[in-house]
């Protein structure tokens, strides 16, 4: 079995953010995106770029306490926030399998969280920031599967 491939992009604005996120999700067909990243990092800016990019001009709000968003673009996009997931027994309670293996994009802030209920072919979208280099600046590694 191979490697994965990893991909970096050091970002250095809010702004820098949202645009990478847009131009992935324009060239996204499908799949599962999962968003880690501390608290206050970036996740949400990018779950907005996503979504426009996805041609969605709904507002984009992050779903913390309804746990999923659902938006129509391109493609349908499901906006999912686990941070509150206490059991993962609740996943299957909104129908998760549903929403992983059906047609359209999901992108799920704090992924680590589930992980075990993740398919292989997930790819895993880390943000880190280094405030030594600036307060703005994000390392954003995506990890795509083989």
């Amino acid at each position: 079995m191979g490697e994965n491939i990893k991909t970096i992009k050091e970002v250095f604005s809010e702004q820098e953010t949202f645009d990478f996120a847009y131009g992935l999700a324009k060239a996204a067909q499908g799949g599962i995106y999962c968003l880690c990243g501390d608290l206050g990092v970036g996740k949400t800016v990018f779950a907005k770029g996503f979504a426009k990019g996805l041609g969605i001009d709904e507002h984009i709000t992050s779903p913390t306490f309804t746990i999923v968003n659902e938006y129509k673009g391109k493609l349908p996009f499901y906006h999912f926030d686990v941070y509150r997931i206490s059991d993962i027994e609740e996943m299957y309670e909104i129908g998760f399998d549903e929403y992983i293996f059906g047609d359209g994009i999901c992108l799920i802030e704090w992924a680590d969280i589930i992980k075990e209920l993740l398919p292989e072919n997930a790819i895993w979208i880390t943000i880190e920031k280094d405030m030594e280099k600036t307060s703005d600046y994000r390392k954003i590694e995506i990890v795509y599967p083989k």
